[in-house]
């Protein structure tokens, strides 16, 4: 089992030193991986429903920072050397998928290959108009986007057309350091779990609590199989919130475990007090146990 951070970029971890502090200490303590939130801006009195709450509204509210994703991750990169630096997620329709591969390409080159890629389509219809970007079909983008980025990551000289994206004969460098980035579909539908099957690295469905995951699992595994892959080569990622006593919380990951996960993310909040003891704490009691 592999274990990350969530939500690692919002509250105090906004504060350089913070963010630092966060990713150094997970990285000592065992953490595979540290994960971003992400919104390029939250209007206010927005209508659309946010779907992981039963109140519909964005917990940290309207007015929270949102660092910019790749910013934070190539600030900590540098104080880190193993962690890998993810996206948990990336609003991938309302980023041009040709300049993000770059800017995706160039931190992975710099933080000798960590990078995964964390994409969603988003919820958010209003942050879509303000971006001046189509809320509508935003599903196809993605996909022709994750298309594009790995023709650009991977060919040498490289082409894509699609209805969205298209190029011919382009040069991108630096490419990665493995020749790809690992891309995981993030989402709590069926959609999502299709998708994660024809398509991901590795499947994220958020806010799903245990009793859905089997299903969505399933759902996943047959749309790889129907298209010719592996699904036990699609990691699987899943929220745990048990923190506070290592004997819950190592119940919490190997029920997951049982289900079909292969990674654990915890919220970072639930560490900010006294952060580096208590990262110390899990890594001890929980990921040393697992």
């Amino acid at each position: 089992m592999k274990f990350g951070i969530a939500f690692a970029n919002i509250g105090p971890n906004i504060e350089p030193e913070r963010a630092c502090e966060l990713a150094r200490s997970a990285e000592e303590s065992g953490f595979e991986s540290i994960w971003t939130a992400d919104h390029i801006v939250v209007p206010a009195g927005y209508r659309s429903t946010y779907p992981y709450d039963p109140s519909g509204r964005l917990p940290s509210g309207e007015d929270a920072p949102f660092p910019e994703s790749l910013i934070w991750l190539a600030y900590v990169a540098r104080a880190t050397s193993t962690i890998r630096l993810a996206t948990g997620i990336l609003i991938l329709p309302e980023r041009n998928p040709v300049v993000l591969a770059k800017e995706l390409a160039t931190l992975d080159y710099l933080s000798s290959g960590r990078v995964t890629l964390g994409v969603g389509i988003g919820w958010l219809r209003e942050e879509f108009e303000a971006i001046g970007v189509p809320y509508d079909r935003r599903g196809e983008r993605l996909e022709e986007s994750v298309g594009a980025m790995r023709a650009l990551w991977s060919q040498e000289c490289a082409t894509y057309e699609g209805r969205t994206v298209r190029f011919r004969d382009v040069y991108l460098r630096p490419q990665p350091r493995a020749g790809t980035i690992p891309i995981h579909i993030g989402g709590h539908t069926e959609i999502a779990a299709r998708r994660a099957g024809r398509i991901g690295d590795g499947f994220f469905p958020f806010g799903v609590d245990r009793g859905q995951l089997p299903g969505l699992l399933r759902t996943m595994r047959a749309a790889a199989e129907e298209g010719g892959r592996d699904p036990s080569a699609i990691e699987v990622t899943v929220s745990s919130f048990a923190v506070a006593d290592g004997t819950a919380a190592v119940g919490d990951v190997a029920e997951a475990a049982d289900l079909g996960a292969t990674r654990v993310v915890i919220p970072a909040a639930l560490f900010r007090d006294d952060t580096p003891g208590a990262l110390a704490r899990y890594g001890e009691h929980v990921i040393g146990r697992l």
